[in-house]
């Protein structure tokens, strides 16, 4: 009997091998590039102009291992990636106890059954929300268990599953797109740079109300050329089957969507807790120096007696906080969300740390990524790889570098799927560029989490993606069909935006 030989197929490999193969391949390059350094000011910025050779320092096998350990605990080239994973590490926890209260679940099933009858209107009030949710604290994953209910939902008023994807799948990763203080890419990319996540925050909130706002029109546009003319439906040719399969009764008006009073106090606490934490990052008095409310607040606060002792005299005020901070504001509301909703200890420990676990790979991932920069500094030629830029640069306006690194990301995105994992593997690099070409470190994050935002809406390499599409049965080239005019439009404005932008 013939031995039947099994086809081997290629298999993207995981980020973790991306890059330490990336590590493996710079390490290489410190034995072939000539190395280099700047000077810095006391800030320690880069001065343009100052590059000069220096003795090469090659990279070898220990340093290649090396090189992740050094990356999260950091060393004197190169700061540790600590504070950011341990950040990652506590919001993880934290939502894993919120999703232990099923308020966010029940929050949108709430939504879908109170629209009953206005379907239509839940397009841009859902895609609204999802878009927060990814801008906020990336989400994504979470809203797999939402399509079950929405194609049924979506199908039933005459629309198609198409409709239903998009409502999640757009309306998040748009989000993402336009991150504000998303920890997974604007935190990480903001401490590679050593600038607070809330540098900029006003420009990608304005990116934010722009790209949500045309996807709306895109996917309630395509909702209603379809409820009329049901033939024009991409999915079409599957809409028996379709039928058939998500022939699933929504509930009825049974009280299994009122949300108890317990989990619509976790839904306040939830949306107050990053609202807190805007407001906390935001440099008030940077912004204008008369904008000293948060400080003289805190202030007499904490000279109260007994009070201030209580509360802590080491207070940090809003509009001063960084991850450290942020770190204890999440840590805090998980335990006060425990209080709230009547949590029992054992079971608040287990949802934090079965949170935490879900982003364990997040918070390690960061670290591989800062091994890359380890490497690039110690074996001393990235001070080279910036004079070869700054070279580069010369005579390049802001607008250009600013719409050329936009299209850098896009091919990287594809490469390092991983949102933290990119950031933490080259803003070390680009963000100096940056300064060379006199375009803000905070425009620079906004460049890549755009790119990142936009082939995250249709690369296969994303579970995201793929998951939403076998829920729904739609095959990835209906997807890239019904997606390429939406692509080219965000595209267009976020390159324009960008532009206008870096001139400001």
């Amino acid at each position: 009997m013939q031995e039947v030989k099994k086809k081997h197929r290629f298999h993207m490999p995981s980020a973790f091998t991306i890059l330490f193969i990336i590590i493996v391949i710079i390490a290489v390059l410190t034995w072939i590039i000539p190395a280099g350094t700047y000077a810095t000011d006391k800030a320690g910025n880069i001065i343009s102009g100052t590059y000069r050779s220096v003795a090469s320092k090659p990279q070898g096998i220990w340093d290649v291992f090396m090189a992740p350990v050094i990356g999260m605990v950091g060393d004197k080239k190169t700061e540790g990636a600590i504070s950011v994973s341990l950040f990652i590490l506590v919001i993880g926890g934290f939502l894993g106890v919120v999703n232990k209260t099923d308020a966010l679940n029940e929050g949108i099933s709430s939504i879908v059954h109170r629209y009953k009858g206005r379907e239509k209107l839940l397009i841009p009030i859902l895609m609204i929300l999802f878009a927060i949710g990814g801008s906020t604290y990336g989400i994504g994953e979470e809203t797999i268990a939402f399509y079950p209910l929405l194609i049924p939902v979506m199908m039933g008023v005459g629309f198609d599953s198409l409709v239903a994807v998009a409502i999640a799948l757009v309306g998040t990763q748009v989000g993402c797109l336009a991150s504000t203080v998303n920890p997974f890419a604007t935190g990480v990319a903001s401490q590679t740079l050593n600038i607070s996540p809330g540098d900029g925050l006003g420009s990608r909130v304005l990116l934010l109300i722009i790209t949500t706002t045309i996807s709306i029109i895109y996917v309630y546009h395509y909702a209603s050329v379809i409820e009329k003319h049901p033939e024009k439906s991409l999915v079409y040719h599957q809409q028996a089957a379709d039928e058939k399969r998500f022939a699933i009764k929504v509930r009825s008006d049974d009280g299994d969507f009122k949300m108890s009073k317990r989990q619509k106090a976790v839904i306040w606490l939830f949306g107050l807790t990053f609202a807190i934490m805007i407001l906390g990052l935001i440099p008030w008095t940077n912004l204008n120096s008369h904008w000293t409310f948060f400080d003289s607040f805190t202030k007499w606060l904490t000279s109260i007696p007994f009070l201030g002792n209580l509360l802590g005299h080491d207070m940090a005020p809003l509009g001063t906080w960084y991850f450290n901070e942020i770190t204890m504001l999440f840590l805090f509301m998980s335990v006060l969300i425990m209080w709230v909703y009547h949590m029992k200890e054992s079971e608040f420990i287990d949802a934090f740390m079965q949170g935490m676990a879900d982003f364990l790979s997040v918070a390690i991932i960061v670290a591989v990524a800062r091994g890359i920069q380890v490497v690039m500094n110690n074996g001393m030629i990235t001070g080279t790889v910036l004079h070869w830029g700054e070279t580069g640069l010369h005579g390049l306006s802001q607008s250009i570098f600013i719409i050329l690194t936009y299209i850098f990301y896009i091919p990287m995105s594809f490469l390092i799927p991983s949102t933290s994992g990119l950031a933490a593997a080259t803003m070390g690099i680009i963000g100096p560029l940056g300064h060379f070409a006199h375009v803000s470190g905070s425009l620079v994050i906004t460049a890549y989490q755009a790119a990142s935002g936009w082939v995250n809406l249709i690369t296969p390499t994303s579970g995201i993606v793929m998951g939403a599409l076998a829920i729904a049965h739609v095959n990835i080239s209906i997807w890239w069909k019904w997606m390429l005019k939406l692509m080219i439009y965000l595209f267009i404005v976020t390159c324009v935006f960008l532009g206008i932008a870096a001139v400001l």
